[in-house]
């Protein structure tokens, strides 16, 4: 139950169901038996997916069949969900059983009905298809949360695709709870008595391998001659449609031929569930040869090990995943010496087979349907809680050119003003060296925004810059009163390293050559100390304004020392701290975070460092999952979060300058590898600043480029800072000058306003 209080009550499922023969209408008739046995009370319909010329005698809780090919079918159950009320729709989906282009017609489905949708995915790939990863995309966006079954396949589809892995929960496939059983005792009931059995259970298909299993065979005999090979399963449906039972004959020819006909049995029966376990009660070893690792996870593998018994399978994903818990053998695909080899070592060693056989058996009840349907519940309940009334923000999908008046505003012939109390510039706090860098990256940034104007602005900013340098302490000044009295000799090291920053920004990218030869001038004074910061932060700053630098000057030695020395202390604090659970180069989360990865995979293509690179993916990926609400909007590290060791970040506050990070460094990956999770990423970084963000409030204003200081616990912040403001505009000019600010979000309907 939800923290509302609300429970699911009726949901539709929809995907194949029994008495049609595959592994999906098992399973979803199993789930729904095991949600039925969880609350009695839920009403669970099952929408039943019907191949081409498929007549099946439904049991009654199929309410609706859907014609894999027919659209009419697929609107016809949108209209009947709607008008039953129901609370969830919950899809079982495998790109074959849907028609249209990798299933597309599902779509047509849940773009009409009106109920939550959770998808359960029982097959993700990593190269998909462009329609595949059409479809996947789509139901990522319609799904309320996405359902896999491995920790692999989450990570999968986080990285394929770019789903935020908040929006992912792994639920294990169901398994039924049996007692561990006796394993001689279970061989009389077939006859397999005296026999040490092997088995492979399934749909019978080329993909299965079996043949590298009758091959292995004659040395297995050798060793064991009371082995016995049982093949469990029918041939696969579509397969006798196109070949009849041609590829079970040609088995059968094969073990002739290899003179293994006494030890192979082929039991030609679709089993059902009670049946296959007990058959799964009478074996040694449980066997499974397939021949393409693209199966992410296997209802057949985990009953297997569900009811204890030792594996010894190709590293197909799942069967990967399950074997490095210690309940199997791996073997490589078509290898019949290995498949050989590991299964005479077993079948030698009873305690080893043992001790397998308990470890599988602890797994299994970890599986098992109760656990699933709570999982499933649980899942529901969430997805069907109330949620934030959400009204209409104009301008979401706009292209939002940069706009100066709010900068303006806070300007003098001094600089850029720090703070405001509202809109209004608030002169107790004077000025810094940040932000009049941030100001001067700004005006060289703002592409056919340019104007006299902007370049009158680029000569103040780089004035306050030059003020700041102290050239006897090799650092810059930062904070700056109203009266124009510096309040320190020396600035803290992001202080400098933002300066440089700016400054390599101006030396590349100025319009005017003059600024850009007082640009080189400063860099080559002040780049000297950069080699002896500390501060990670300022490690990043410092390098990407070497970075910037050198597009203007390739070849210049001191910049490219920066980004070499900087980038090796980077991914040397990322080594030394990141864990499993925490890919981050300190032990807290802080400021700025985004530039931190942003600054290591510049220095990796500068350098052509390719492991320095792909580090500083790894890490921004990191940062994005953790940046990510569950219902997919950019959640900013709240500054609450700092000083708080290995913990996940707090929301609140949320600095506009994270979304601008976040922004410029997914730009930055996605002009490295193309890959769309980055666009997606940059996006929606973006529409925080319009809506969408965890109080459903714009942050920003198009129509001045003001922009507000932050999202609190209890609101926006009004005022409309210097940091802020540069933020938002240095935002839209990243957005606008990569092309990427789309005309068609992808929820252009709403922002979020709670009420």
């Amino acid at each position: 139950m939800n923290a509302h209080g609300k429970r699911t009550g009726h949901i539709a499922l929809i995907g194949n169901h029994p008495p049609r023969m595959c592994g999906i209408a098992t399973f979803t008739a199993d789930v729904r038996a095991a949600l039925m046995a969880a609350r009695p009370d839920l009403i669970a319909d099952v929408y039943a997916m019907d191949e081409p010329g498929g007549l099946h005698a439904y049991p009654p809780q199929v309410v609706c069949q859907i014609g894999q090919a027919d659209l009419a079918d697929y609107r016809a159950a949108a209209r009947r969900i709607n008008q039953d009320g129901v609370d969830l729709v919950c899809v079982q989906h495998e790109y074959g059983i849907f028609g249209g282009a990798a299933g597309a017609h599902l779509l047509r489905l849940l773009d009409r009905v009106e109920a939550p949708v959770v998808v359960t995915l029982h097959t993700v790939l990593a190269d998909p298809s462009p329609e595949q990863r059409f479809v996947i995309d789509a139901l990522a966006r319609r799904a309320d949360r996405l359902i896999v079954m491995t920790e692999r396949a989450r990570n999968m589809l986080q990285r394929v695709h770019g789903v935020p892995l908040a929006r992912i929960a792994v639920v294990a496939h169901g398994v039924p709870d049996r007692p561990i059983a006796d394993v001689e005792a279970a061989k009389a009931r077939f006859g397999f008595q005296g026999r040490k059995v092997l088995l492979t259970f399934g749909l019978l298909s080329p993909n299965k391998g079996i043949e590298t299993m009758i091959r292995a065979l004659p040395a297995i005999a050798a060793e064991h001659p009371d082995v016995l090979y049982v093949v469990l399963g029918a041939t696969h449906p579509q397969l006798v449609i196109q070949q009849g039972e041609a590829y079970r004959e040609r088995l059968a020819v094969l073990a002739r031929e290899l003179g293994v006909e006494p030890y192979v049995r082929f039991i030609n029966e679709y089993t059902e569930t009670d049946q296959l376990l007990d058959y799964l009660e009478a074996v040694d070893i449980y066997v499974t040869p397939y021949l393409n690792e693209a199966q992410i996870t296997s209802g057949t593998l985990s009953y297997a090990v569900a009811l204890g018994k030792p594996i010894v399978s190709t590293p197909y994903w799942h069967a990967a995943d399950l074997i490095a818990e210690g309940v199997g053998i791996e073997v490589g695909f078509g290898d019949s010496d290995g498949f050989a080899r590991a299964i005479n070592t077993l079948l030698a060693d009873p305690e080893r087979r043992e001790a397998m056989r308990q470890r599988a058996y602890a797994v299994g009840r970890t599986m098992i349907w109760p656990r699933l349907a709570d999982a499933y519940l649980d899942i529901f309940d969430r997805a069907i809680a109330p949620r934030p009334l959400r009204l209409p923000v104009a301008g979401r999908g706009d292209r939002i050119a940069p706009r100066l008046a709010a900068v303006e505003r806070l300007t003098d012939q001094c600089g850029i003003i720090q703070h405001s109390v509202f809109s209004v510039p608030d002169r107790h706090h004077g000025y810094c060296v940040d932000d009049n860098a941030r100001a001067l990256i700004l005006m060289h940034r703002l592409g056919d925004a340019r104007t006299e104007r902007s370049e009158a602005l680029a000569t103040i900013y780089a004035g306050f810059v030059q003020h700041a340098w102290n050239r006897d302490r090799g650092m810059f000044r930062n904070f700056m009163a109203y009266d124009r009295r510096w309040l320190e000799e020396v600035g803290s090291e992001d202080s400098f390293g933002r300066a440089l920053w700016a400054v390599g920004v101006t030396a590349a990218e100025a319009r005017r050559p003059d600024l850009r030869r007082w640009a080189r001038h400063l860099f080559d004074e002040a780049a000297p100390t950069a080699l002896k910061l500390q501060n990670h932060r300022s490690l990043a700053f410092a390098m990407l304004g070497a970075e910037a630098l050198l597009e203007g000057q390739p070849g210049h030695t001191l910049a490219y020392r920066i980004i070499e020395t900087c980038g090796r202390r980077l991914a040397l604090a990322l080594a030394e701290t990141r864990r499993p659970e925490w890919v981050w180069f300190e032990p807290t989360l802080g400021y700025d975070n985004a530039r931190l990865p942003e600054a290591l995979i510049r220095a990796g293509m500068v350098l052509g460092d390719q492991r320095m690179h792909a580090a500083g993916l790894e890490v921004l990926g990191w940062l994005d999952r953790i940046q990510t609400a569950e219902d997919g909007h950019f959640r900013a590290v709240g500054n609450e979060s700092f000083e708080r060791p290995f913990a996940p970040p707090l929301p609140y506050d949320q600095q506009p300058v994270e979304a601008w990070a976040m922004i410029d460094a997914a730009l930055t990956a996605w002009a490295a590898t193309r890959d769309p999770r980055w666009h997606a990423a940059a996006q929606r970084a973006w529409r925080w600043f319009l809506g969408d963000n965890d109080l459903g409030q714009p942050v920003a204003s198009a129509a001045d480029g003001s922009c507000f200081d932050g999202l609190m616990r209890d609101g926006v912040n009004l005022n409309t800072g210097a940091e802020s403001v540069l933020a938002f505009q240095l935002a839209a000019c990243a957005m606008a000058q990569t092309g990427l600010v789309s005309d068609s979000p992808e929820r252009p309907e709403t922002g979020a306003v709670a009420v």
